[in-house]
């Protein structure tokens, strides 16, 4: 469903990720310590145009796994499952394992 909505412009479509809330053994982790606002690129942009018309590049690209501002971004409901659209300036870094 969300491959049907592209982004345009500098514009990233992410899936949040939810980190789970307990242990397979069944602990349950604090709320504060699950709380990493990070999601996963679903599409991108084909990037911003500069003043001579040539084409600014989006820096993440689809699959990536990146770090987001606690507000912003516009919330996107395609179906049942919820997006969010962010700037490529918004997304605050790319994680890695």
């Amino acid at each position: 469903m969300a491959k049907r909505l592209v982004p345009l412009l500098n514009r990233v479509l992410v899936e949040k990720i939810v980190p789970p809330s307990k242990t397979n053994s069944g602990i349950l982790f604090p709320e504060k310590s699950t709380k990493l606002n990070s999601g996963r690129v679903i599409a991108v942009g084909p990037g911003i145009r500069d003043k001579e018309g040539k084409i600014i590049p989006v820096t993440v690209k689809e699959g990536d796994t990146v770090l987001l501002p606690e507000y912003g971004g516009t919330e996107v409901r395609l179906g049942d499952k919820e997006y969010h659209l962010f700037r490529d300036d918004d997304i605050l870094g790319t994680l890695h394992e």
